[in-house]
């Protein structure tokens, strides 16, 4: 099919760059962008903006409509394959064929093992040329939808560790103490964590000390605040000892609210709990919620990408159980120290340097004084 042109390039630089736009609001589909050029010019552009609503193809398809433009010889620039089975929508090879588009280019193949090349098989078979993005801009086309891709064919989230800590590792002294730890900007990075997530997981110690709304706002551009999409909010708690007065309980996003209780949990407590927020009865190891159940619950409710914020204890759950599969952890230039103050991982830890949890794709940025590390948690 031949290596794509630089001008090829730009275009679909451009619907990644829409694609961005719905950053967390797609779930559980994946997020795409569309541009539609003819003889050079663009003449439609679109993205997916919600799950239920048109495609990124469909909605550059309506751009151009709108503008006047007729699609029918144009090139059609999309990130993700189009789908060609039904779903919420028609399937996006139908409206392609039908509008008379006569080649398409795409960024990264859909991951659903299902479905995968089947778009781009049945353009070919009317017509349609096609021609597949490779090197680093498909590989951005697939880190786009990182979290849609492990979810489609695992059928359970993207967990992510969040942990903000001084440079020996404590996110709080040994009374609790840790407001605030990072600076104005990494903090904003935290947040932006938040909004493309799903749904974000602490445990109930977090909410005793803290009394934490676990909301999502986005930063005006004159440094304020302002409410952002509301977010799945799920509390560790396997004794039901969330105080009815909690935020997390009380707030107008309480139906967000998900605390996981054991059955060993006192039956009042629970019942009162219930009227509030939703709750969970999940089963334990070792005297303790297992997150192993949990994630499969999450990911058949459509939970694609999972945010923990949890203690030290609570991030030792889910990096030693090997259910974590990335790290943000963001670093103040301090030190606390202190045998009891408390660790950013916890828990037994590993036993000899075997067993190391190993990071890699490390990725650090500067922000303020702080510094935050991206990474990904190598498989064990």
């Amino acid at each position: 099919m031949g290596a794509l042109s630089s001008t090829d390039l730009d275009h679909l630089r451009a619907a990644l760059r829409l694609a961005r736009r719905a950053t967390g609001h797609t779930s559980p589909n994946p997020m795409v962008g569309a541009v539609l050029v003819q003889r050079g010019h663009v003449i439609g552009r679109g993205w997916h903006r919600r799950a239920g609503q048109p495609h990124a193809e469909i909605e550059a398809l309506r751009d151009a409509e709108r503008q006047g433009y007729s699609p029918r010889g144009a090139t059609l620039y999309v990130t993700l394959e189009p789908c060609c089975t039904h779903g919420r929508t028609a399937p996006c090879t139908d409206a392609i064929r039908a509008a008379g588009i006569r080649r398409v280019v795409v960024g990264t193949i859909d991951p659903n093992p299902s479905h995968a090349g089947r778009g781009l098989v049945n353009l070919r078979r009317v017509g349609i040329e096609t021609q597949l993005a490779a090197g680093p801009l498909a590989a951005a086309c697939e880190e786009l939808n990182e979290a849609f891709n492990h979810w489609i064919v695992r059928r359970t989230p993207l967990v992510t560790v969040k942990a903000a800590m001084t440079l020996d590792g404590k996110i709080a002294t040994a009374t609790g103490e840790s407001k605030w730890i990072t600076g104005e900007k990494a903090r904003a990075a935290g947040m932006q964590l938040r909004a493309a997530s799903d749904a974000i997981l602490v445990g109930v110690n977090t909410v005793l000390a803290d009394d934490p709304s676990l909301t999502v706002r986005t930063q005006r551009t004159d440094g304020s605040w302002k409410p952002g999409k509301p977010i799945r909010r799920i509390v560790l708690d396997s004794r039901a000892r969330t105080p009815l007065e909690a935020k997390l309980v009380t707030d107008q996003q309480a139906a967000q609210t998900t605390i996981v209780v054991s059955r060993r949990a006192p039956a009042s407590r629970v019942k009162a709990l219930g009227r509030r927020v939703n709750v969970l009865v999940a089963p334990l190891v070792k005297s303790r919620i297992d997150l192993r159940w949990l994630v499969r619950r999450l990911g058949a409710e459509d939970v694609t990408s999972l945010l923990v914020e949890g203690g030290g204890e609570v991030n030792a759950g889910f990096l030693l159980n090997a259910l974590a599969h990335r790290v943000a952890f963001f670093y103040a230039p301090k030190i606390l120290g202190g045998r009891a103050a408390r660790k950013a991982v916890a828990g037994e830890g590993v036993k000899q340097l075997s067993d190391v949890i190993q990071l890699n794709d490390l990725e650090w940025r500067k922000l303020g004084e702080d510094l935050m590390l991206l990474a990904r948690v190598v498989s064990r």
